[in-house]
């Protein structure tokens, strides 16, 4: 039994002195898998960066922030309520600066209305579910629920997918961008997606229902109000969609709206002055 011991005592002497004498080895063995390991690290990092647009050069349109909007005032101190959810990353990108064949992409964001079709619970639900498939990956950068609380869902300097094979008509011609070799040239790039949630009788197909509540309009016009973007470049889904296939926003009353938003901004220019 003693012999075992002193055995036992030597093996892990010499094991001790093996590791002293050989750690330096070792270190310099694996130093130049470690140093390819962190430059991979640090490279994927600098192109993610890289990949994020100067707001100069292509996001030069003030963007609605959550939770820190001035209070303007068409009803003294209007300030809607407001939700911040997070949405799965499967369903949201960079806006990029280049488009698939590298060129730069220097358009002027729009902003882009939808409606839900399902309720407001469900197409968050669907945003916060991670979607492996290019074709189920959907989100909007905001949600205004019937009550008018403003929930802010995609954050405004990336890109949420909100519409398919889409393009702008503006004053300057077709705009669309390409980003992926699969999929179609779309407006996400440039688009700010916000979302009206439709009434429990447009929860389906049909061409038009009992439109959207008072707080609604208010809180969407109070959102886009907090943005420069003209009312020249405020669109619809149904008018950047090439499939043929989206209604929406449906009975949607355009002169309300576009008349809530010019008063929120001539308070907000009374504000500032």
């Amino acid at each position: 039994m003693v012999f075992q011991l002193r055995v036992w005592r030597f093996f892990v002497l010499s094991v001790v002195v093996v590791l002293i004498v050989l750690s330096p080895v070792v270190a310099r063995a694996i130093a130049p898998f470690r140093a390819v390991q962190a430059t991979s690290v640090e490279n994927r990092v600098e192109n993610r960066v890289a990949a994020l647009p100067l707001k100069q050069q292509n996001t030069p349109a003030r963007l609605p922030m959550p939770m820190n909007f001035p209070q303007t005032i068409n009803s003294p101190g209007f300030m809607p309520r407001q939700e911040v959810v997070s949405v799965h990353s499967s369903n949201y990108d960079y806006r990029m600066s280049t488009d698939i064949a590298g060129n730069p992409i220097h358009n002027d964001m729009i902003v882009v209305l939808h409606e839900t079709v399902g309720s407001a619970g469900s197409a968050i639900n669907t945003f916060q579910r991670e979607n492996r498939h290019d074709n189920d990956q959907v989100s909007y950068h905001t949600l205004i629920r019937q009550d008018g609380t403003v929930v802010y869902l995609v954050p405004p300097e990336m890109r949420a997918f909100g519409a398919g094979n889409s393009v702008f008509n503006g004053p300057h011609g077709a705009e669309t961008v390409r980003l992926d070799p699969v999929l179609p040239p779309s407006v996400n790039n440039f688009a700010y997606h916000a979302a009206l949630e439709s009434p429990a009788d447009g929860r389906g197909n049909g061409s038009n229902h009992s439109g959207y509540t008072d707080a609604q309009y208010a809180s969407l016009a109070w959102l886009i109000a907090q943005t420069n973007i003209p009312e020249s470049r405020i669109t619809t889904h149904r008018a950047v969609d090439r499939s043929g296939s989206r209604r929406d926003p449906r009975s949607f009353d355009t002169q309300k709206f576009f008349k809530l938003l010019s008063d929120f901004r001539l308070a907000l220019q009374n504000q500032e002055a």
